[in-house]
């Protein structure tokens, strides 16, 4: 699924209001019909009260003309106009002239308003502000924002939180919609998967508002979602006819003393991803546990004792990992430039080899093309620099990426990989994944599918979804405080078999629900 920018956003709607020959007021009443259908479904006329909080723009028409099919079907609502400027939109204008003429007179608020009572089982819809905003709300904005807080309802957004940019971060906190839940039109926003503006948002779904497919499909974004419809067909299925030579041979390089069940976690990883043979080169006091507690891996010892010293080894491996648990000791760091000058094959980077990297940035020259590095925020801090906020963060990856021609997986809830000035943005995972290892066995997912075959960046973004949905598969038996890196390594399997599972309608699975509880 692609992520639109707010730009491409408003060129669809004028190439749909082109191409299909309707007017922008006949777009603006498809969305407010598939707001309404939405909550109609929902809450079957439930006498709730109903606040609507509309700005002077597009999303304040929004607002206008969800109010008029909500009155219209005997639901109990107020308007209120949010008088934030002089400034109105003609959709925005129209929509409320026709609410008028039904008898509802919205309340107009400003500055020097009294905000009204919102009792806490209300609903509060949020259609102040839309994509288009471009500078801070105004004080009793910010008020307003922190009074429909306090009230404690529930609250609903109209395409977007109010107070959230589409391309910069959050300047004020107390500024912004904290949104129960967020429809969105047409398709997700970028600023819903950011640490730092995702905050804002509890749940979303995307409603589709009849935007001209033609500009969807021939518009290329800058970030794509990807969820299972989009990584099933990067699965690359098994030959009848083949061997463990068909799916390649994985060396897994690091570890140190008292750090050797990070090899362990990656090569396991590596293993039940597929890769046909795995072998982990570690220092000496690595090579027992390793033979004892993960037989299927072969080792080689390195001639160092409790850190690596050399990286030598004689097999041919069609990928490698490196840095998992390794140190970073004067002979290791010299241990892993050497490796760089001589190594052919192509490189995972995670962990003390990133740090190495960061310190010593002559050495990313020396990387294969479309090495994959997988960077937790404070690795990345130290490869990037600091950034001023999550936009800033996703501008200086691609530009690093760009430079070194490598893929950088970066790590977070919504785990995002980046390539070649674009972005993969992840919808697995948990954050019960939170938890030490889960990063290395990440590491040896893509390295299996980068020994299977997968190309760097498809075993970047297919390894990301199956670890994450590994994460979700185990967490429904251990729940977040316990789940381990041993538990969502275990479940890759099942994370590869879902991939085939077609799920229920969501009426079937509301019934099956129900079903469970009257058993119970």
């Amino acid at each position: 699924m692609k992520i639109f920018s707010a730009q491409q956003i408003y060129a669809a709607d004028k190439f749909t209001i082109k191409k299909q020959e309707i007017t922008s007021d006949a777009l603006m009443e498809r969305a407010a019909v598939q707001i309404f259908n939405w909550m109609h479904m929902r809450m079957q006329g439930a006498p709730v009260k109903i606040h609507l909080f509309c700005g002077i723009g597009n999303n304040g028409g929004d607002g206008m003309a969800l109010a008029r099919h909500l009155q219209e079907h005997g639901y109990h609502i107020a308007v209120y106009v949010v008088n934030y400027s002089k400034k109105r939109s003609d959709d925005f204008l129209l929509n409320l002239e026709r609410l008028k003429e039904r008898k509802v007179w919205p309340e107009f608020l400003d500055s020097g308003s009294e905000f009204p009572e919102i009792g806490r089982d209300d609903i509060i819809v949020d259609a102040i502000f839309g994509i288009g905003l471009n500078r801070p709300a105004d004080d009793w904005v910010v008020r307003l924002i922190q009074h429909l807080h306090a009230s404690q309802a529930f609250i609903l957004s109209v395409d977007i939180p109010s107070g959230l940019f589409m391309d910069k971060g959050v300047q004020n906190p107390d500024a912004v919609i904290k949104a129960n839940f967020v429809l969105s039109f047409q398709a997700p926003k970028l600023p819903f998967f950011l640490p730092g503006t995702g905050i804002y948002l509890n749940e979303w779904e995307v409603l589709d508002i009849g935007l001209d497919p033609e500009y969807l499909t021939n518009t290329e974004t800058d970030y794509e979602l990807s969820g299972k419809n989009e990584v099933l067909p990067l699965y690359i299925p098994r030959e009848k006819f083949s061997h463990k030579g068909t799916y390649g041979h994985a060396l897994v390089v690091g570890g140190s003393k008292g750090k050797i069940g990070a090899v362990h976690s990656a090569s396991k990883a590596c293993l039940v991803t597929g890769a046909g043979l795995v072998t982990a080169y570690v220092p000496e006091c690595g090579v027992l546990p390793l033979q004892t507690n993960l037989p299927e891996t072969m080792v080689i010892a390195d001639e160092g004792v409790d850190v690596l010293n050399k990286i030598k080894y004689d097999i041919e491996p069609k990928v490698i990992a490196i840095g998992i648990g390794m140190g970073q000791e004067v002979s290791t760091i010299q241990a892993f430039t050497t490796f760089l000058d001589e190594n052919k094959s192509p490189l995972v980077i995670d962990a003390d080899a990133l740090n190495i990297l960061a310190t010593n940035k002559a050495l990313l020259k020396r990387l294969p093309k479309e090495s994959v590095l997988t960077p937790h925020p404070k690795e990345l801090e130290r490869l990037i620099g600091k950034w001023k906020d999550d936009f800033d963060k996703l501008k200086k990856a691609k530009a690093f990426s760009k430079k070194y021609a490598c893929v950088l997986i970066i790590k977070g809830a919504h785990s995002i990989v980046i390539y070649d000035g674009k972005g993969y943005v992840n919808t697995t995972g948990n954050p019960g994944m939170a938890t030490a290892g889960s990063g290395d066995v990440l590491t040896g997912v893509v390295t299996g599918l980068v020994a299977q075959g997968y190309s760097p960046l498809k075993a970047a973004v297919f390894g990301t979804y199956l670890h994450g949905r590994a994460g979700d598969i185990a967490v429904e038996q251990s729940g977040y405080q316990a789940l381990t890196a041993g538990d969502i390594c275990n479940a890759i399997g099942k994370a590869f078999i879902d991939l085939f599972v077609i799920p229920k309608p969501p009426e079937v699975q509301e019934q099956a629900k129900e079903s469970e509880q009257e058993k119970s």
